[in-house]
């Protein structure tokens, strides 16, 4: 029998199966706001047959946006342009539906990756960034200013405040985004966070802002709303955060209440050294499950199915996400259920699509 196409929980959350469409920016906001894009595009997803979608890395204020594209959950307006894309998804689809709170920190201010990705001037429609410390990410770039006592507090309330925002839309899955070189991310590495007071440091010290931040969400919204992790593993350079240190903060985040980690790699520095292949961040997922109850989710260039299945039955990871395999096949939980005989849910709609011959696609 398939493992992929098991059930799961995820703290108190079940699943249909152990596909996740992870989160992927869209850059297609307006000042915040979802868009019709945000409605084709998740609408699309969520049709694909995945257990768990979690919604793109979404702003907790607008200065923690990647760039004036990003989508945000920090007022009135941003909520309800969400909600009504939302509604229409829950017409139509059962999917269990996840969000990820950011913030950018020094990553902030950028153009998307289509208009070259480059810092913003405040004439072009950028804005001063903040991080752990004052360090830009490229020496080429403006430095954020370091984080004041006062910044700290206002930035974990705006985490409390957009995680009581997607409860109150209905989501069921809350990710806190410390990957990828965003905020969270520069206060865990000592690449980026060269701070002498209680935030900077030691590794412990370097851990209290997530930790604070997690436990703040975990404590402010209801059980039954599983909230987890996105880690970096790495930041594939030496004397950066890694997988070792990677493990401590796996343990705080369970110890805190925690109902999985997510795990990634890289972002933080321009000078990350890489080599790209099919699953390569897969050691990273065992390493971390071997340290760990919470549910660990495997991601990163993870395109067959059998790959996919393969690294469950081996006990590397307890579900698989999709990123840019599930933009390149929106259906691959379909595909996937007919190479392994497994099961999704299929809209009714879509039910005479099925090639014949296949067994056992729908659910």
């Amino acid at each position: 029998m398939s493992q992929l196409f098991t059930e799961v929980n995820i703290g108190d959350v079940a699943l249909d199966n152990r596909i996740v469409i992870a989160p992927m920016c869209q850059y297609s906001a307006e000042e915040g706001k979802a868009t019709a894009w945000h409605r084709i595009h998740l609408g699309n997803l969520a049709l694909s047959g995945a257990g768990l979608l979690i919604i793109e890395a979404t702003a907790v204020e607008p200065q923690g946006r990647i760039s004036p594209q990003d989508l945000g959950l920090w007022d009135d307006e941003t909520e309800q342009a969400l909600r009504v894309v939302l509604d229409d998804i829950r017409q139509y689809s059962p999917v269990k539906i996840g969000i990820q709170l950011g913030h950018a920190g020094r990553k902030a201010s950028v153009s998307a990756p289509w208009l070259g990705g480059k810092q913003l001037s405040p004439q072009e429609g950028g804005w001063q960034t903040i991080s752990a410390s004052a360090l830009a990410h490229d020496p080429a770039e403006r430095p954020p200013l370091e984080m004041t006592k006062q910044d700290l507090a206002r930035v974990k309330q705006a985490f409390v405040d957009s995680a009581l925002r997607a409860v109150a839309l209905g989501i069921e899955v809350i990710e806190i985004h410390a990957a990828h070189g965003y905020l969270l991310h520069q206060f865990l590495s000592p690449l980026s966070n060269q701070r002498s007071d209680e935030y900077g440091g030691s590794l412990e010290n370097r851990l209290r802002f997530t930790a604070e931040v997690f436990s703040a969400v975990r404590e402010a919204v209801p059980a039954s709303v599983a909230v987890g992790i996105r880690i970096s593993a790495t930041d594939w350079v030496e004397g950066g955060w890694d997988l070792e240190q990677s493990a401590v903060l796996t343990k705080k985040i369970e110890a805190l209440g925690g109902a999985y980690v997510h795990v990634s790699s890289g972002g933080l520095s321009p000078r990350q050294s890489i080599k790209v292949t099919a699953g390569y961040q897969v050691p990273f997922a065992k390493a971390l499950r071997q340290q760990t109850r919470m549910p660990v989710i495997a991601v990163g260039l993870i395109t067959e199915p059998q790959h996919a299945e393969d690294i469950l039955q081996q006990g590397e990871a307890d579900l698989i996400a999709l990123a840019r395999g599930a933009l390149y096949d929106p259906r691959w939980p379909w595909h996937a259920a007919a190479a392994l005989h497994g099961a999704v849910h299929i809209a009714p709609q879509y039910r005479r699509a099925e090639p014949h011959g296949v067994k056992g696609t729908v659910k």
